[in-house]
């Protein structure tokens, strides 16, 4: 299988999924700002077994974010087969302006072996997954068997007694060909304790395949330290560093171009406020080219991030949250 991640310049740094958040204007401005891949939000391949349209519809993409890779979560190896079957039979390209609204192939399939959210691990799925082995087995081989599209895997340090190197050793010969690492626990939700050192041994498991870390990686310094500290990580998946901040994967390919002696004597976290808005335009301007007024919760909740530390954040925050159009949200930041 020709895998475009076995294309990439490494350190790879990608957007990782997020239900909620990834959505196209996400993906497009992160895409933007030096991400390297972006993942959709999360789709159900029972939907798309029972019906399709509407989920199609939450994953579609616009080619300014390729390479992109779609996200699939479910407990069932035939509703996986079938999903796989779709998202594969897609075409490339639309040829025409009139045929905009259809779905395009996507650049990959990725399975979600690592959400911990209570809704989706107490339906079986996720990383309720993790200590199945056989069923594991079952929905990766599902996957690969109905799709030409490289395939990877989303998967967390462990579950109780599964690590994330058991689940590996159990998946090695399986022929997906990268995997994105959470590097905390079920059981350390999104706030406990981080082990990178578990993807290294991860990758002695499977060096042909591609291993991505993440998890709290919050600034372009922290980034930097992980791939200093675990030098064989082929890179890593930035997620709630990004929010309001776009621009980090940019930041971080910036700082490791730095010389040794040169990255000790640079702050991390340097705070540059014309840039910030200039971005907060942009992304308010796509999510409504894509959503229009539907968009407006969304552009409230990402400028709500981005003017994090801003000076007078809170007053800010409150105008742009009480905002009723995007031409209401562009003279509040003309004027701040």
């Amino acid at each position: 299988m020709n895998s475009f991640w076995l294309k990439f310049k490494k350190p790879i740094f990608a957007l990782a999924p997020m239900a909620g958040i990834t959505d196209s204007a996400f993906r497009e401005i992160c895409r933007r700002y030096g991400a390297d891949a972006t993942y959709s939000e999360m789709a159900s391949v029972s939907a798309l077994f029972f019906k399709p349209q509407k989920t199609l519809e939450l994953v579609k993409f616009n080619d300014s974010e390729r390479p992109y890779v779609v996200q699939l979560f479910g407990k069932d190896p035939a509703h996986f087969a079938k999903a796989a079957k779709i998202i594969s039979s897609l075409p490339r390209h639309v040829e025409t302006h009139r045929d905009a609204s259809l779905q395009t192939r996507p650049d990959g399939i990725d399975i979600n072996f690592g959400c911990p959210a209570k809704k989706v691990f107490g339906h079986g799925s996720g990383c309720a997954l993790m200590p199945q082995k056989e069923l594991a087995r079952d929905i990766i081989s599902a996957v690969c068997e109905n799709t030409d599209l490289p395939v990877s895997i989303k998967i967390r340090a462990g579950l109780k007694d599964t690590t994330a190197l058991e689940f590996i050793e159990n998946t090695k010969d399986l022929p997906y060909s990268a995997v994105m690492i959470h590097c905390r626990t079920y059981e350390g939700g999104f706030s406990g304790p981080v082990d990178f050192g578990i993807c290294e041994e991860v990758k002695k498991i499977i060096p042909e395949k591609i291993v991505l870390g993440n998890g709290g990686i919050n600034s372009p310094g922290d980034a930097v330290k992980i791939l200093q500290n675990y030098p064989t990580l082929d890179g890593l998946g930035i997620a709630r560093g990004a929010w309001g901040r776009p621009f980090i994967f940019d930041e971080i390919k910036n700082l490791l171009s730095r010389s040794r002696d040169a990255l000790q004597c640079v702050s991390t976290d340097e705070y540059d406020f014309n840039k910030i808005k200039k971005n907060m335009l942009e992304h308010a301007e796509l999510i409504y080219r894509n959503k229009g007024r539907l968009g407006l919760f969304e552009i409230r909740k990402h400028m709500s991030w981005y003017v994090k530390g801003f000076p007078g954040a809170s007053e800010l925050r409150r105008k742009l949250v009480l905002a009723e159009s995007l031409e209401e949200i562009k003279n509040i930041l003309n004027c701040a």
